[in-house]
């Protein structure tokens, strides 16, 4: 997901998709953890995802 897609949601909608997306990741690093998963650098950009939209959610509570 792209800055510029996560900055048009409302707070609402990143508070969402932060849980769904961090659910996902963990499911993902389980998957890992079990066997390899055929693309590892899914695991990178994910967390990068979730970085972005916690970022973008507590950057909104400051204001």
């Amino acid at each position: 997901m792209k800055q510029s897609e996560i900055i048009n949601l409302s707070t609402a909608e990143l508070q969402a998709k932060l849980s769904e997306m961090k659910k996902s990741y963990a499911d993902l690093q389980m998957a890992h953890a079990v066997s390899p998963i055929q693309n590892p650098l899914q695991i990178r950009s994910m967390r990068r995802t979730v970085a972005r939209l916690a970022t973008e959610l507590s950057k909104r509570e400051l204001q």
